[in-house]
């Protein structure tokens, strides 16, 4: 069968960041006809040509709709692409569900002069190398990877009419589609035979298991809840938001709210809670899920139950002319929540039942994963808020989402973020899934750096165990990959670079060492860094950088490069500028120099020095006996107490100061992973010098370094002896660890 390609009118805009591949989780799905060349030798080939352009229309605008990238046509074969740009977490369950969708559009049904076509489906998720500026309907070799191998031989063995899952596929969308296992089926070179699932259709939403103690979030309850009683008791409508990222244990927080606020001083409170579920069928679905609640309807229920229980919970709201006419309304919409004018009636009818319900007694309504909803459902909100505030009803509004969403929400919201788990707190909850699993409560320590503070996490890692994961290893979970990996995805090209160069770097994480990595002009990662802390993902440390708010993120922002980049910027990073020529620093803190002496300050870094000791024994001879202004002895070096950031402050000059190369301020900066050593770890380390000799050692004058009383401030003073103006020359501050013969101990 010939092939008819249809391609993109706009090509995706490439985003502002620098890498042009990313290895990337993707979900690839192949469809194909069944009997497609018997079908091709009995026809015209007009009405082969009208059959492939009515198969192809049909087939790519399925794939569209969910969000998929046809990536190539092969004959009559279809390869489409799931998350090779953009991941939301759910590309697996889009892709099964774009695969149960072309069977419904094709299975059976007339094509042209009656022909009836019959497709095969195969779904399969793995690692590939996107090429990103690519990404487009058509663009061929846009993913390479054995997943797309799996992907072609599932549809191979894929029943006609059905689609067929991997094992990765079908652990990623359990709980959203009904899956029957088959018999694992023998793929060449691939050895044991491979398990194969059958999906069957979508999962009616349920309620999520909320077992086990709640442990932590005290203050948090404890805050909403009164937000929550003042809004009831004092009759003002409160938006209150409850905002973090995925395994945060957001939900949790609106089951125990929901079990455990139920009066206000003594008034019974009602709750109506909704779940926004990934990519509802219908827009106003989740409107239907409150409707369904505050009702008490079931799915199971026929129509004329439906009919029974809305007349029941109508009935004291509204006088009987008006639910006559409420109640067939309500009913359509809860058959067809789409955007139809007669479902945003029903809509509009179901915003005036929570009114009036909040008119009778307190009511909270409460919406999950809003950040999935359609922007009709921010409307309703944004309405019965409004509605409810000029009635002055005691009406609270509780959503849950996480950071990204860009919804306004009214002024009056309350936005309460969710943090990570203190570590004692994720210490308890690890030994409380451990034991419940039956697994060994020692592998608290093993899990306790890995989860981050993030209670989905933690229980991801028990189940990954439950599962036969390896103790030893403890792999990162797939659940927790598609998270993070969402997370990385909403970000803009410069955050994400930031967070995948600073992935492959160890330790803590600098602004210059991100710029380096980059190639990036000095100081332009650092607005990215500030938004990357305000978003929850970097934690600003008391030393001058930044940490990963979740180890999962460095994990897979670093997995994200490829190998050959990755190794780029570790050299680069690893790359420290010339000790003799200090670049100066363009921003000089605020009131460190003053006069027309002030200069601004040169940048060292520390993981410089040990690079560079070359030549320390003449620096440390100079300093010996020349001083500031030429002074010699024991004030030519000062120290006060170790900090990893020092800044001198020069002497005050006067009008007939004619030196060429007075004291520099040197600011002196930790290299990525460098961590300030304790007290006692310093105490452990001996002293070495140039050479990796002990300091002792160093052929100079012995000259008494006597410290500075307590009161001055923390700084060096070194001299700059004999060095051309504008030129500093970098000296590195010793590791004096332990006292020196003839010296005190706190020098």
């Amino acid at each position: 069968m010939t092939t008819s390609i249809i391609v993109d009118t706009q090509r995706t805009v490439t985003p502002l960041w620098p890498v042009p591949q990313e290895r990337r989780v993707v979900t690839v799905l192949f469809a194909d006809i069944v009997g497609s060349t018997a079908l091709v030798d009995r026809l015209d080939p007009e009405d082969v040509r009208a059959l492939q352009r009515a198969y192809f229309d049909t087939v790519a605008g399925v794939l569209h709709r969910w969000h998929g990238v046809v990536e190539k046509y092969v004959g009559d074969a279809v390869m489409a692409l799931f998350g090779a740009r953009h991941s939301d977490g759910f590309d697996a369950y889009r892709a099964v569900r774009a695969g149960l969708e072309i069977q419904a559009a094709l299975d059976r049904r007339p094509m042209v002069d009656g022909i009836r076509l019959r497709v095969r489906v195969g779904v399969a998720t793995g690692e590939v190398v996107v090429d990103l500026g690519d990404v487009v309907t058509g663009g061929h070799g846009v993913a390479s990877g054995a997943v797309i191998t799996t992907a072609a031989r599932l549809q191979e063995y894929a029943a006609p009419g059905a689609v067929a899952l991997c094992a990765a596929t079908a652990r990623a969308t359990a709980g959203l589609i009904t899956q029957r296992q088959l018999t694992p089926v023998p793929v060449a070179g691939r050895v044991p035979p491979v398990p194969v699932w059958h999906a069957v259709g979508p999962v009616r939403p349920g309620a999520d298991r909320h077992d086990g103690p709640l442990i932590g979030r005290r203050r948090e309850l404890a805050t909403i809840r009164d937000q929550l009683g003042a809004a009831i008791r004092n009759r003002t409508p409160r938006w209150i938001s409850l905002v973090g990222p995925t395994g945060s244990g957001r939900s949790r927080l609106l089951h125990e709210l929901t079990r455990g606020l139920t009066t206000v001083d003594g008034l019974p409170v009602r709750w109506c809670v909704g779940t926004c579920q990934p990519y509802p069928d219908q827009v106003l679905a989740p409107v239907a899920h409150l409707l369904r609640g505050l009702a008490g309807i079931r799915h199971s229920d026929g129509p004329a139950a439906v009919h029974d229980r809305l007349v029941a919970a109508l009935t004291p709201l509204f006088p009987p002319t008006r639910v006559a006419t409420a109640v067939p309304a309500l009913q359509r919409m809860l058959t067809t929540p789409d955007g139809s004018a007669a479902a945003l009636a029903g809509a509009a009818i179901c915003r005036e039942v929570l009114l009036r319900l909040a008119a009778h007694r307190p009511l909270i309504v409460a919406v999950d994963d809003l950040d999935r909803a359609a922007p009709a459902v921010s409307r309703f909100l944004h309405a019965l808020f409004g509605a409810a505030t000029e009635r002055g009803l005691p009406l609270a509004l509780l959503t849950v989402h996480q950071p990204q969403w860009a919804d306004t929400r009214p002024g009056p919201a309350r936005q309460m973020t969710i943090g990570p788990l203190a570590t004692v707190q994720s210490g308890r909850l690890l030994r409380h899934l451990l034991t419940r699993a039956g697994q060994p409560v020692a592998l608290v320590d093993r899990l306790l750096p890995l989860v981050g503070g993030r209670p989905g996490h933690a229980a991801a890692y028990v189940t990954s165990l439950v599962d036969g994961a390896d103790p030893a290893a403890l792999p990162l979970p797939e659940a927790v990959r598609r998270a993070v990996g969402a997370e990385l995805d909403h970000l803009d090209g410069e955050r994400r670079a930031v967070l995948m160069a600073a992935g492959t770097l160890g330790g803590l994480i600098s602004g210059a060492t991100v710029d380096r990595a980059l190639g990036w002009t000095p100081g332009r990662s650092a607005p990215a860094l500030r938004k990357l802390v305000a978003g929850g993902l970097l934690l600003p440390h008391h030393v001058d950088g930044y940490a990963f708010a979740a180890p999962a993120l460095r994990q897979v922002a670093a997995e994200r490069l490829p190998r050959a980049l990755r190794a780029v910027f570790q050299r680069r990073a690893a790359c420290v500028p010339h000790l003799d020529t200090v670049h100066r620093d363009a921003n000089p803190p605020a009131g460190a120099v003053n006069g027309s002496a002030a200069r601004s300050a040169e940048i060292v870094r520390l993981d410089t020095v040990g690079a560079r000791t070359g030549r320390l024994d003449a620096v440390f001879a100079a300093l010996a006996t020349v001083g500031p202004g030429g002074a010699t002895g024991p004030t030519a070096l000062r120290r006060g107490s170790p900090t990893p950031t020092m800044a001198t402050r020069p002497a005050a000059s006067g009008p007939d100061d004619n030196r060429t190369a007075g004291p520099r301020r040197l600011r002196a900066v930790a290299s990525a992973g460098d961590v300030p050593p304790t007290p006692a770890a310093v105490a452990s380390r001996p002293a070495r010098g140039a050479g990796g000799n002990p300091l002792r050692n160093l052929g100079r004058p012995a000259a008494p370094i006597r410290p500075t009383p307590a009161s001055s401030a923390v700084h060096w003073t070194l001299a700059d002896a004999g060095t051309p103006p504008g030129v500093v020359r970098a000296i590195p501050r010793p590791p004096l660890i332990r006292p020196l013969d003839g010296l005190p101990a706190s020098a």
